[in-house]
């Protein structure tokens, strides 16, 4: 599986880290940060990724043949952009990408309360078939520690991507 994986906003940066790390090894990744997060990450971990200004990076292009996208975390801006069809930078563009190419794009936006506008772009969005999975808690899971809850959401994204995962205790009824 060829995944794209896009942090946009610095709040929740963690979370969209720790899924890139629970990943499995055998999915290829293309990692698009937005410029404020990949400033936190560079500064902290010495990463390298690729271009937020780089639209002709090979996720922009629905020829490369990704199979899937998620945006973990989704700035109102970013998702606003996505659901107006701005694709000015390659995040936008390659969720663009996904969306003209008809492939799974997930999108998890991260400010509560969400206003009007926020909801009715994601209902634009969910209509044209992106998933809205936001970053919200099942209790059933047992849920004891911030890793507990960081591995529930992780986990309840890898099942829309149909990744196979131990991360949580599944509920039994």
């Amino acid at each position: 599986m060829k995944l794209t994986i896009a942090i946009s906003g610095a709040s929740g940066v963690r979370l969209g880290e720790k899924f890139i790390e629970k990943l499995p090894c055998e999915i290829e990744k293309y990692i698009i940060f937005s410029q404020n997060a990949k400033t936190v990450l560079q500064k902290e971990e010495n990463r390298f990724f690729l271009e937020n200004s780089d639209i002709s990076a090979p996720t922009s292009s629905g020829s490369f043949g990704c199979d899937a996208m998620i945006i973990v975390p989704c700035s109102m801006n970013t998702l606003a952009k996505i659901a107006c069809g701005i694709s000015d930078n390659l995040i936008t563009r390659s969720a663009s990408v996904m969306i003209k190419e008809r492939k799974k794009l997930i999108i998890s936006p991260r400010e509560m309360p969400f206003s009007a506008i926020a909801l009715e772009n994601m209902l634009k969005l969910s209509r044209l078939g992106v998933v809205i999975a936001p970053p919200v808690l099942g209790y059933y899971a047992k849920i004891e520690n911030l890793e507990d809850m960081e591995d529930f959401l992780i986990g309840k994204w890898f099942d829309l991507l149909e990744i196979k995962h131990n991360l949580f205790e599944r509920w039994r009824g």
